[in-house]
């Protein structure tokens, strides 16, 4: 047995999880708000990765688009090893909701017809960018909306 991380995600089985998933990571609870914050697993941990421009693309466009169906968003961002983002969200703890938010933004990705802030004085590496690289990452993920709930898979 491993000893107890201070990182949530460091202490969870990489091994066991079945992507894509989206997972409640925990709730950090202050005075009279708490934040969620929730795994969103595009890819298998270290079987497959998001490349990077198509990451920088769909990061853009989540981040901008989210916020169109979900209030009270705190922040979307990429995880480092590329195979999915964290969101964290102020007040809200229902699960469904968020699901429903993650799959409009994903339909917001396929209908785009640019990444928003992609230049120079929005972004800081603006020279990389796929935007069908982003559409390819949402298609995938929502082919597999079905699966969002099940972190772990079907027992073999």
């Amino acid at each position: 047995m491993t000893e107890k991380m201070n990182v949530e995600s460091f202490n969870l089985d990489h091994t066991k999880v079945k992507a894509p998933y989206v997972r409640l990571v925990g709730i950090t609870k202050g005075q009279q708000d708490q934040i969620h914050k929730y795994d969103i697993r595009f890819k298998q941990p270290n079987k497959a990765h998001m490349e990077m421009d198509g990451l920088h693309s769909i990061e853009h466009l989540m981040a901008e688009n989210i916020r169109n169906h979900l209030d009270n968003v705190i922040d979307i961002g990429p995880m480092g090893c590329q195979t999915g983002f964290y969101l964290s969200v102020l007040n809200h703890n229902d699960y469904d909701e968020i699901l429903d938010a993650i799959e409009k933004t994903l339909h917001d990705v396929l209908n785009a017809d640019e990444v928003p802030a992609c230049n120079e004085v929005q972004c800081g590496w603006a020279a990389n960018h796929s935007l069908e690289g982003a559409k390819d990452i949402a298609k995938e993920m929502l082919e597999n909306r079905d699966e969002w709930h099940d972190v772990f898979g079907e027992e073999v």
